[in-house]
C-alpha cells in the first residue's frame, strides 16, 4: 500500500520554491549591482533569467506531461534552477557579462516549474472534490511568497550582503526537493470516482479513447489547441495574460508612486507588501468558501476591481494610494485562485502540465512587456503610466464579457476542439 502523500507536503514545497523564485530576481539585482556597480548589468540578468521562461514553459510541461514520475523530473528542475542561480553568482565579475546572461538564459528556461509546474500536480495530491479548497490553498502560496521572498532577499543582501541573498534564494528552492521528489504518479485519489462532480472533469477519460503515443512536437501542438480552442480556458488565459501586462506597468511605477505619494521611492515597496497582504487574506477567505463565486465570475470581475486601484493610485493621494494597493490584493489574489480552477477544470489530463505551463509562460511575457512599456511612460506622466495600466484592466474584464459561446456549449459538448 503506497503512503498517503500530504497536502502539508504539497503546500510546504510549493510555498518554498516560490519564495525561492520571488527571492531570486530582487538578490540577483542586487548581486549584479554590487558586483557589476552597474543598473544596465544588473537589469541584464533579470531580463535573461525572465524572458526565456516563455520557451522553456511548454516544453518542460509537455515533457512532465509524458513522464512517468513527474514528480522526479519536477525536483531535478527545481535542482537546476537552484544551480543555475548559483553558477550566475559565481560567474558575476569573473566571465565577461555575455556569458553570465547567458548561464540567467539558460537557468531561467526552467522558471515555470516553480509556478505551473507544481500546481498542474495538485490533482495527484487530492481527490476532485476537494479540489476547489485545495486550489484555493495552492493560490496562498504565490501570495505569500511575494510578500516573504522580496522581504528576505533585502533583509539578507542589508545584513549579509547581495551573493548571501543569492544563495539563500538557492537553498529554499532546494528545500522544496523532497516534496517534489515524493509527489505520487498516480492520476490522483478518487479521480475516477469524482469525475464530473463541482465541473471538474477529464475529456480524455469522458470521450472513452485511449490517447496513442505521440511525438513531443504533436504533444505541444495538442497543448496549444487546448488552450486556444477550449472557450473557458481561452477566455481566462487570455483576460489574465492582458490583466498581469497592467500589473506589470503597475509594479514598474511603485518606485515613482511612492515618492510622489511618501516622498521615498523605496516607500514602493510597502506597498506591494500590502498589496500580497491583501491577496493573501482574500484567498483565505476564498479557501474557506470556495464555490461561493465561480471562477469565471472571479476573472473578469477582478480586472474591475484592479482597473480602480489603478485610478485611485492615480490620484497620488497617500490614503488613496493605500487604499489602492489593498484593492489590488483583493483582485490580484482571487484572480490568480480563479484561473488555476478553470486550468484544473478545462485541462485534458493528458496535457495538464503543459497547460499550466504555457499559461504561466503567457503571463510572465505580459507582465514583462507591461513593465517595458510602462518605464518611459512613467517618466513622463506617472499618472497617464497608471490610467493607461487600467484601461489594459478594462480590456482584459471586456476581453471575458465579448467571447461568445456558453461554458455549457463547450463543456459538454465533446472535445476540448469545438
Amino acid at each position: 500500500m503506497k503512503r498517503r502523500y500530504a497536502m502539508g507536503s504539497f503546500l510546504a514545497g510549493a510555498a518554498a520554491a516560490r519564495a525561492g523564485d520571488e527571492m531570486s530576481g530582487p538578490a540577483l539585482l542586487l548581486a549584479g549591482y554590487a558586483v557589476g556597480g552597474s543598473a544596465t548589468e544588473a537589469s541584464a540578468l533579470l531580463a535573461g533569467i525572465t524572458v526565456s521562461a516563455a520557451v522553456g514553459g511548454p516544453l518542460l510541461g509537455a515533457l512532465l506531461d509524458r513522464s512517468p514520475r513527474p514528480g522526479r523530473l519536477l525536483a531535478r528542475a527545481l535542482a537546476l534552477y537552484g544551480t543555475g542561480l548559483v553558477l550566475i553568482l559565481l560567474s558575476l565579475g569573473r566571465l565577461p557579462l555575455e556569458l553570465t546572461v547567458l548561464i540567467a538564459v539558460f537557468t531561467g528556461l526552467l522558471g515555470p516549474a516553480l509556478s505551473g509546474g507544481w500546481t498542474a500536480q495538485l490533482p495527484r495530491v487530492v481527490p476532485r472534490g476537494r479540489m476547489p479548497r485545495a486550489n484555493a490553498l495552492d493560490a496562498m502560496t504565490f501570495s505569500l511568497a511575494s510578500l516573504v521572498g522580496p522581504a528576505l532577499a533585502g533583509g539578507l543582501a542589508h545584513l549579509l550582503g547581495a551573493p548571501a541573498a543569492v544563495v539563500a534564494s538557492a537553498a529554499l528552492i532546494a528545500c522544496a526537493l523532497p516534496a517534489a521528489w515524493t509527489l505520487p504518479t498516480g492520476r490522483g485519489r478518487d479521480q475516477d470516482r469524482d469525475r464530473g462532480r463541482d465541473g471538474y472533469r477529464d475529456r480524455d477519460c469522458d470521450r472513452g479513447k485511449t490517447q496513442p503515443a505521440a511525438s513531443l512536437t504533436a504533444d505541444l501542438a495538442a497543448g496549444i489547441r487546448a488552450i486556444t480552442r477550449t472557450r473557458p480556458l481561452a477566455r481566462a488565459t487570455l483576460a489574465s495574460v492582458i490583466s498581469c501586462t497592467g500589473l506589470g506597468m503597475l509594479i514598474t511605477c511603485t518606485p515613482l508612486l511612492g515618492e510622489r505619494a511618501f516622498g521615498s521611492a523605496a516607500e514602493g515597496t510597502l506597498l506591494l507588501t500590502c498589496t500580497a497582504v491583501s491577496a493573501l487574506a482574500a484567498n483565505a477567505v476564498r479557501a474557506r468558501r470556495p464555490r461561493a463565486i465561480a471562477p469565471d465570475t472571479i476573472i473578469w470581475g477582478s480586472t474591475l476591481l484592479l482597473a480602480a486601484a489603478l485610478v485611485l493610485s492615480a490620484t497620488g493621494h497617500p490614503v488613496l494610494v493605500i487604499a489602492a494597493a489593498l484593492t489590488a490584493g483583493v483582485g490580484e489574489g482571487p484572480q490568480l485562485a480563479a484561473l488555476l480552477a478553470i486550468r484544473h477544470r478545462e485541462s485534458p489530463e493528458r496535457l495538464r502540465s503543459q497547460v499550466f505551463m504555457t499559461g504561466a509562460s503567457l503571463k510572465i511575457t505580459g507582465f514583462a512587456l507591461g513593465a517595458a512599456v510602462a518605464g518611459p511612460l512613467a517618466t513622463h506622466s506617472l499618472p497617464t503610466a497608471l490610467l493607461t495600466a487600467a484601461g489594459v484592466q478594462l480590456v482584459a474584464g471586456l476581453s471575458c464579457v465579448v467571447s461568445t459561446g456558453s461554458y455549457e456549449h463547450d463543456s459538454d459538448g465533446g472535445s476540448p476542439g469545438t
